[in-house]
Protein backbone atom coordinates (compact mmCIF):
# COMPACT_ATOMS: atom_id res chain seq x y z
CA UNK A 1 0.00 0.00 0.00
CA UNK A 2 1.33 3.16 -0.65
CA UNK A 3 0.74 6.66 1.79
CA UNK A 4 1.42 10.13 1.65
CA UNK A 5 1.99 12.06 4.29
CA UNK A 6 2.26 15.75 4.25
CA UNK A 7 3.92 18.40 5.99
CA UNK A 8 4.84 22.35 5.75
CA UNK A 9 1.76 23.72 6.68
CA UNK A 10 0.86 26.10 9.69
CA UNK A 11 0.29 30.26 9.84
CA UNK A 12 2.14 32.88 7.92
CA UNK A 13 1.87 36.88 7.66
CA UNK A 14 0.37 37.95 4.31
CA UNK A 15 3.33 37.73 1.89
CA UNK A 16 4.66 35.17 3.48
CA UNK A 17 6.44 31.80 2.00
CA UNK A 18 5.78 28.32 2.93
CA UNK A 19 6.75 25.09 1.99
CA UNK A 20 4.21 22.13 1.54
CA UNK A 21 5.60 18.55 1.17
CA UNK A 22 4.22 15.19 0.29
CA UNK A 23 5.87 11.98 0.75
CA UNK A 24 4.79 8.95 -0.45
CA UNK A 25 6.08 5.44 1.89
CA UNK A 26 5.61 2.12 -0.20
CA UNK A 27 6.73 0.87 -3.41
CA UNK A 28 6.26 3.41 -6.40
CA UNK A 29 7.72 2.41 -9.89
CA UNK A 30 6.37 5.14 -11.45
CA UNK A 31 4.54 8.77 -10.83
CA UNK A 32 2.27 9.93 -13.51
CA UNK A 33 1.26 12.85 -12.48
CA UNK A 34 0.78 15.21 -9.44
CA UNK A 35 -1.37 17.71 -8.21
CA UNK A 36 -1.99 20.07 -5.03
CA UNK A 37 -5.59 20.82 -4.77
CA UNK A 38 -6.90 22.98 -1.57
CA UNK A 39 -10.34 23.42 -0.10
CA UNK A 40 -11.20 26.43 1.60
CA UNK A 41 -13.73 26.69 4.48
CA UNK A 42 -17.30 26.53 3.11
CA UNK A 43 -15.69 26.08 -0.13
CA UNK A 44 -15.12 23.15 -3.02
CA UNK A 45 -12.01 21.80 -3.64
CA UNK A 46 -10.01 23.26 -6.25
CA UNK A 47 -6.87 22.15 -8.11
CA UNK A 48 -4.12 24.61 -7.81
CA UNK A 49 -1.49 23.03 -9.57
CA UNK A 50 -0.22 20.48 -11.81
CA UNK A 51 2.43 18.76 -13.17
CA UNK A 52 3.07 15.87 -15.48
CA UNK A 53 6.00 14.89 -17.77
CA UNK A 54 7.75 18.18 -17.04
CA UNK A 55 4.79 20.26 -17.87
CA UNK A 56 3.07 22.76 -15.43
CA UNK A 57 0.08 24.78 -15.34
CA UNK A 58 -1.32 26.33 -12.46
CA UNK A 59 -4.51 27.73 -11.29
CA UNK A 60 -4.83 31.69 -12.44
CA UNK A 61 -5.26 33.16 -8.93
CA UNK A 62 -1.92 31.62 -7.82
CA UNK A 63 -0.03 32.04 -10.93
CA UNK A 64 3.55 33.46 -10.32
CA UNK A 65 3.04 32.89 -6.82
CA UNK A 66 3.15 29.09 -6.55
CA UNK A 67 5.23 26.36 -8.10
CA UNK A 68 4.98 23.06 -8.27
CA UNK A 69 8.02 20.34 -8.11
CA UNK A 70 8.71 16.81 -7.60
CA UNK A 71 11.27 14.36 -6.69
CA UNK A 72 11.21 11.19 -8.28
CA UNK A 73 14.05 9.71 -6.04
CA UNK A 74 12.75 10.97 -2.87
CA UNK A 75 9.41 9.88 -3.97
CA UNK A 76 8.56 13.59 -2.59
CA UNK A 77 6.64 16.34 -4.18
CA UNK A 78 6.36 20.19 -2.69
CA UNK A 79 4.34 22.86 -3.39
CA UNK A 80 6.66 26.09 -2.98
CA UNK A 81 3.89 29.30 -1.74
CA UNK A 82 5.42 32.60 -2.00
CA UNK A 83 2.88 36.37 -1.23
CA UNK A 84 0.82 34.55 0.40
CA UNK A 85 -2.72 35.82 0.92
CA UNK A 86 -5.47 35.79 3.34
CA UNK A 87 -7.87 34.20 0.26
CA UNK A 88 -4.88 31.45 0.02
CA UNK A 89 -5.77 30.10 3.38
CA UNK A 90 -7.39 26.11 2.98
CA UNK A 91 -6.43 22.67 3.62
CA UNK A 92 -4.01 21.39 0.93
CA UNK A 93 -4.07 18.20 -0.17
CA UNK A 94 -1.39 16.35 -2.57
CA UNK A 95 -2.80 13.86 -5.22
CA UNK A 96 -0.78 11.28 -6.95
CA UNK A 97 -1.06 9.60 -9.99
CA UNK A 98 1.38 6.46 -9.87
CA UNK A 99 1.95 2.89 -10.57
CA UNK A 100 3.20 0.69 -7.61
CA UNK A 101 4.98 -1.82 -10.56
CA UNK A 102 5.22 -1.35 -14.22
CA UNK A 103 2.28 -3.63 -14.98
CA UNK A 104 -0.08 -2.08 -12.49
CA UNK A 105 -2.18 0.52 -13.53
CA UNK A 106 -2.25 3.93 -12.05
CA UNK A 107 -3.97 4.70 -9.30
CA UNK A 108 -4.95 8.03 -7.62
CA UNK A 109 -3.46 8.32 -3.57
CA UNK A 110 -4.24 11.31 -1.46
CA UNK A 111 -2.36 12.88 1.27
CA UNK A 112 -4.29 13.67 4.41
CA UNK A 113 -4.19 17.46 4.10
CA UNK A 114 -1.96 20.07 5.82
CA UNK A 115 -3.78 23.27 6.65
CA UNK A 116 -2.27 27.02 5.80
CA UNK A 117 -3.56 30.41 7.25
CA UNK A 118 -2.73 33.32 6.14
CA UNK A 119 -3.55 36.19 8.18
CA UNK A 120 -1.40 38.81 10.32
Amino acid sequence: QVQLVESGGGLVQPAGSLRLSCTASGRVYRIIAIRWYRQAPGKARELVATIINSVTDYADPVKGRFSISGDNAKKAVYLQMTNLKAEDTAVYYCNLRLKREYYDPAKDYWGQGTQVTVSS
